[in-house]
Order: C-alpha cells, then sequence, then structure tokens
C-alpha cells in the first residue's frame, strides 16, 4: 500500500540535505512507494533560531574551534535534556503544524532537531508514524538518540556495535551507510568527462575543495599545489564563496595548465570520477561521495568532533592521509603521485569501504517497516546515561540498572526498554523470559509519582488492547 513518506533535514551545512535528496530519490524510485515529501526544517523556522543553528555554528569553527570539539564531547552522552530543546520547541511550532499537515506515515530525518522533534510527537500521540534515524557522519553522537524511533542507520559496523552497547536493542540498528547520490561507483565516461572541464586526458586530476561554502585555506593550498613537482593538473571548487574564486583565479593564472577553477557546481561526481585525490575537509557527506567514488582523500583541517572521528575513521580504514601542517599539502600531494602502488593501494581501500547504495538501502528498509516505533523509558534512557559517562556497556550496570527488552511474542521485534527495577514492579525476575501486562495494571501504578514512567511505556506497548503477553529479553 502506497505511503505518505516525509524526508525531514536541516541546512547546517549541506551534508544533511544532500543525505535527505539522495534517500528522497531513491524513494521515487520505488515503484508505489507512495507521496514523497522533503523539508529542511530550518526554511520554517525564525530568523534568530536560523541564525544560531547555521551562522553561529560556522562562526565557532572559523574562530573558536576547540569550543566545537568541547561542545561535541559535552553532547556526547545519550538522551541528555536541558534548556536548550524547550527553546527548538518554541521555535519549530510551524514546523511541527506543516508535519501534522501532511500526516506522515513514514518519516526519515537525516539531522537530529527534526529527529527530536518527530519522537516527542509520536510520544505524545499527535502522529502515527515510523521514525527513521539517518547518521551522517562515521561516528555517532548521543544527541541523535531519540525515542520512539524505528530504526537507527548508521555509516559503519563499530558505530551499529556502539549503539548496542549503550543499550539499544540490535534489531532497531541498521548498517547502510552515509547516503550518497546514486551512481558514484559508476566509471562514467572519462574522457567525455576530461574534455567538458577542458582537462588534458593523460595527466592524473587532484579535486580540491574548499566545501559549499569555500573555505579560505583553499588559497594556501593552491599556491602549494602550483609549487608541486608531479605533473598532474587540479581542478578547485571554490563554493558559492565569489571572493575565494577571484583570488584562486589570480592564483591560477600564474600557473598555466596547472589549474581548472570552478565555483559552486553541481557536478562534482564526474570531477570524483576522473580524480586521482580528493584534497578537502572530511565532512561525512564529502568523505561518503569519496569512499562511494573509490577516491582516497588527503585531508586537511577537520573541525574538532564528528570531522576529526571522520578522519580517524578514514585513516585506520587506509583510505586517506592526514594534513596535520598547513605547510606539507603538497608535498604530501607529491608524495603520493610519486608513488602508485601507495595510490593504489589507498584507491582500493576507499572502494572497499565506500557504500554508493547507502540511499538505497535505508529507503527500501524504512518501508519495510511495520512495528510500532520502539519506546525507551526515561529511567532506561539515565541508565544508558550512566553507562555512556562511565564508560561501560549496559550489561556492565549494577543488576538494577541493566536494561530488558519487550519483544513481541510472536515476531521476536523489540517494543520497548525498561530497567529490570522498573519491570520488577509488575512482576518480572532476572529470569523471566515472558512478562503479561494490561491496563488494570497500568491503571494502578499511576498512583504512585515513581510508576507512572513505566505506566505510560506499558500503555503505549499495549497499543489499545487489554491484555497482553509480551516476550522479555
Amino acid at each position: 500500500m502506497a505511503k505518505r513518506i516525509l524526508i525531514l533535514a536541516a541546512g547546517v551545512g549541506s551534508g544533511h540535505n544532500s543525505a535527505a535528496a539522495a534517500i528522497e530519490k531513491a524513494m521515487v524510485d520505488i515503484p508505489d512507494a507512495g507521496e514523497v515529501q522533503r523539508l529542511d526544517v530550518l526554511t520554517t523556522t525564525n530568523d534568530g533560531f536560523n541564525l544560531l543553528y547555521d551562522d553561529t555554528y560556522f562562526a565557532l569553527v572559523a574562530q573558536v574551534p576547540w569550543l566545537v570539539g568541547w561542545g561535541y564531547d559535552n553532547q556526547d552522552a545519550p538522551f541528555q535534556r536541558g534548556p536548550f530543546q524547550w527553546w527548538e520547541q518554541a521555535n519549530t511550532t510551524t514546523t511541527v503544524r506543516k508535519i501534522r499537515e501532511f500526516n506522515p506515515d513514514v518519516v526519515i530525518a537525516t539531522h537530529f532537531l527534526p529527529a527530536r522533534l518527530v519522537a516527542l510527537m509520536i510520544a505524545r500521540g499527535q502522529l502515527n508514524a515510523t521514525l527513521t534515524l539517518v547518521d551522517t557522519d562515521y561516528d555517532v553522537q548521543g544527541m541523535w538518540l531519540s525515542a520512539p524511533l524505528s530504526t537507527f542507520f548508521v555509516a559503519r559496523e563499530e558505530t551499529a556495535a556502539q549503539l548496542v552497547g549503550m543499550g539499544l536493542p540490535s534489531d532497531r540498528v541498521s548498517v547502510s551507510g552515509i547516503p550518497v547520490q546514486l551512481g558514484l561507483d559508476e566509471p562514467g565516461d572519462a574522457a567525455a568527462i576530461r574534455e567538458r572541464f577542458g582537462l588534458d586526458p593523460a595527466k592524473p586530476v587532484v579535486l580540491i575543495s574548499a566545501g559549499a561554502a569555500g573555505g579560505s585555506y583553499t588559497v594556501n593550498i593552491v599556491r602549494q599545489v602550483a609549487r608541486c613537482q608531479a605533473d598532474f593538473q587540479a581542478v578547485v571548487v571554490c563554493g558559492r564563496n565569489e571572493q575565494l574564486f577571484a583570488q584562486v583565479t589570480e592564483l591560477a593564472s600564474l600557473s598555466p595548465g596547472r589549474f581548472r577553477v570552478l565555483g559552486f557546481t553541481q557536478e562534482m561526481p564526474d570531477l570524483m570520477r576522473i580524480s586521482s585525490l580528493f584534497v578537502g575537509k572530511p565532512g561525512g557527506l564529502s568523505s561518503a561521495e569519496c569512499m562511494a567514488a573509490g577516491l582516497p582523500m588527503v585531508i586537511i583541517n577537520p573541525i574538532p568532533g564528528q570531522e576529526v572521528r571522520n578522519a580517524d575513521y578514514l585513516l585506520e580504514e587506509g583510505a586517506a592521509v592526514r594534513c596535520n601542517y598547513s605547510t606539507t599539502v603538497g608535498y604530501k600531494i607529491d608524495a603520493l603521485l610519486a608513488n602508485p602502488a601507495r595510490l593504489a593501494e589507498l584507491t582500493a581501500n576507499a572502494r572497499r569501504v565506500g557504500r554508493p547504495n547507502a540511499a538505497r538501502t535505508a529507503a527500501e528498509v524504512t518501508l519495510g517497516l511495520t512495528a510500532p516505533a520502539l519506546w525507551i523509558t526515561r529511567d532506561a534512557q539515565r541508565a544508558m546515561q550512566k553507562a555512556f559517562k562511565d564508560g561501560v556497556a549496559v550489561v556492565d550496570l549494577p543488576l538494577e540498572s541493566q536494561l530488558r527488552t519487550l519483544t513481541d511474542a510472536e515476531s521476536g521485534v523489540s517494543l520497548a526498554v525498561f530497567t529490570a527495577a522498573q519491570l520488577e514492579v509488575v512482576g518480572a525476575i532476572p529470569t523471566s523470559r515472558t512478562l503479561s501486562l494490561s491496563n488494570k495494571v497500568m491503571k494502578t501504578l499511576d498512583w504512585k509519582q515513581e510508576n507512572l514512567d513505566l505506566a505510560l511505556a506499558g500503555r503505549y506497548v499495549l497499543g489499545g488492547e487489554e491484555s497482553k503477553v509480551f516476550g522479555l529479553i
């Protein structure tokens, strides 16, 4: 049956929207998928809110990157709540109204802000939909975790293991990769692409990216590339920064035949297909696109937090090198181009870790979801927080704080996560493998403040039924 599908992103940088667009394209390609809409939630909020979420963030990246890293690490524990989330809710009333007007059956979020909003709507009974979270970096940050949730798509197996160790049931975590434009792994017509961009058909291409906004560090890279000894040509993509485009064009004119300078372009996939190296920052989408295309990276200026963690992964997998010194970018490029065996190894590793079909995976699996979203009680969320802050897996917490998962007795699908102490209240002991719940019992729990969390979760999993027997693991 056709469904109403809503894909939500937030335009902080370009990556979240790019991932959403890739999933949208994959979803539209599925026969009879239904009506698909995509929304950048920041287009529905006021200028002040947008300033904080987008402009302020990039100002901090430019001026005090260490503070961005500190903030990232400080928000790494799952299910943290603070005054900022209340401010989010106050400034996203129009967003919520638009979601309710569309009344989706399926919601896919490629940013934690819409994920939190939709999870709250489901918890309050304002929306009856599945909620899929799609991470857009190689490492997951705790603020992404929202409940209820249907499934969480992550970029790699280790991240999935981290979430399961944190307490999420394994059937609610899927490894898809980061969604990128489909077809990046296809070779294309290299000769035609080179001709279109006025490139020498015989020389290797180094692709230098300043990002969508156009990073000023690109000028330093261009100066060094001009002095490289290897015989290659460089395509410099300056993004939407017109001043940078003018500066780089002037510098490039001093080295005839070495550079091709572009502003913002939609043709990055073709440029990746013909390149031997990518020089740029390890944003989640840029990195995933390079890996999907089998294009090794020379990493520069990673933002503390997610980009540093992306870089760690790519280095660990042997698909990139990192320039820790701003003065050695040219040296790194020369060294790699002078060593074909090393470059071939990096290329093979990039292709090995690439997931060019991530968007299709996310779309197809999401459409197949039938179980209700997973409920995680507040007590269980607090146990997850404690485990994370103590640096242990939830299974190593004290017995009363350990987590137990209620499942559908027939399918085995996880339905809710409780603490062991909560379930003792309704008769579960450590060896219990089934549990019977009823609305009658839930009503008796309402009389004690400490049991309201349990009662709310119990009513949710009962789903209107008077009583039911569940599996328990």
